[in-house]
């Protein structure tokens, strides 16, 4: 698996912890089912908004994304995101890029314009497959995108830059076999993802913007170079809003996970609000919202308490069926592209009818064992339960 990381010139906020939370169910789940799951998460630290954020700051760049990469480390054991395989950077992947670089240069792919190197999407007859895109539209007279990366989630329809060639006064720069500069962010990923897994990956992941431009950009790299399909799956997890608006530091709306710790919400309150719902769905945070699913997640909680002090000497065998359908319908929840709202909530409804059997002593101690076996090896996957999964 490779799933597109964080930028690191500021902090990750909790929208953006959505999606790799997605990304981490999809490899428990994985692993749940038996898989041994290779992940890398990389971190770009070095681009035109980290440049820009650290002169602000007057510091250095790669000391402004280091502050931001630690936090993000706490914040994924805060929210129990397994660490990745690999954790590559922009700043320890240049000799890979400058590599790449040079095979698309001399496949024709790319070529120098006033010492910058710029990637011609027409050159890649099947550029824009994965989001769509309709090159009828394509402008007659040449353009070219400098910049690493544009707002919105509209087409450059143009040649993008994969080369900065240095100029007088670049705060941070490597000298290289084509000469000193730097990498752009649109070739970043194909070297982190090529030095780590390699040209063809089993799954690759993103937020839902990185469906326009980024993963074509990734897909027209790689498969210039190799010949080959760069992923057999592509998944693509949807944004979450604050109060139906996209969070921006200029509206003053962005929430860290720190900062619902500090509303007393526990950390698998957060990570359950999180991923409650389906990934591919756009989701709303509002604090009304998120007291309701941890309302939920309390209850389970509560219900799995009565069934761990159950142990009765007799089994009347009605929690039978629902122990073997306990593993079964989260199963078929989970494998519906990772259905955990089905999922929990179908896991709900059955603890609750194995805690009235409870109530009536009709659980009895092997049979609370059994139970509680079952949802460590499902919280496993969920980590919302507190469990022990030794």
């Amino acid at each position: 698996m490779f799933t597109c990381g964080p930028s690191i010139y500021q902090r990750p906020h909790i929208g953006n912890y959505r999606t790799f939370l997605f990304e981490d169910l999809l490899q428990r789940y994985l692993e749940y089912q038996g898989y041994e799951v290779t992940r890398v998460l990389n971190f770009t630290d070095v681009e035109d908004k980290s440049i820009d954020e650290a002169k602000k700051m007057n510091i250095d760049v790669l000391d402004l994304t280091e502050k931001y990469s630690k936090i993000f480390f706490e914040d994924l054991e805060l929210l129990n995101i397994k660490p990745p395989t690999y954790a590559p950077r922009s700043s320890t992947s240049v000799d890979q890029a400058v590599r790449l670089i040079q095979d698309l240069l001399e496949k024709d792919y790319a070529y120098w314009h006033k010492g910058n190197v710029y990637f011609d999407p027409l050159n890649f007859e099947d550029f824009g497959k994965l989001g769509h895109l309709d090159k009828s539209q394509w402008p007659k007279v040449k353009k070219r995108y400098h910049k690493d990366t544009y707002p919105g989630n509209r087409w450059n329809l143009g040649d993008f830059i994969i080369w900065h060639g240095y100029r007088n006064g670049d705060p941070i720069y490597w000298d290289t076999q084509l000469g000193k500069g730097r990498p752009a962010w649109n070739i970043q990923d194909p070297a982190m993802a090529v030095q780590t897994l390699g040209f063809c990956v089993d799954i690759y992941c993103g937020g839902e913007d990185n469906q326009v431009r980024h993963h074509d950009y990734t897909i027209a790299i790689t498969e210039s170079i190799s010949g080959k399909s760069m992923a057999t799956y592509w998944l693509h997890g949807a944004h979450l809003l604050i109060d139906g608006k996209k969070m921006s530091k200029s509206k003053g709306n962005v929430l860290y996970p720190d900062d619902l710790i500090e509303a007393e919400y526990t950390a698998e309150e957060v990570r359950f609000f999180l991923i409650y719902g389906s990934y591919r769905k756009r989701s709303n945070f509002t604090f009304e919202r998120i007291e309701k699913t941890a309302h939920k997640l309390r209850q389970v909680c509560r219900m799995i308490e009565i069934i761990k002090n159950a142990g009765y000497d007799e089994s009347t065998g009605r929690a039978a069926d629902l122990i073997d359908k306990l593993e079964l319908d989260f199963r078929k929840s989970m494998d519906d592209d990772l259905d955990v709202k089905h999922a929990f909530d179908d896991l709900s409804a059955i603890l609750k009818k194995i805690g009235r059997l409870a109530d009536r002593n009709q659980v009895s101690l092997q049979e609370s064992k059994m139970i509680i076996a079952v949802l460590i090896d499902i919280d496993k996957v969920m980590q919302i339960f507190k469990l022990s999964h030794d």
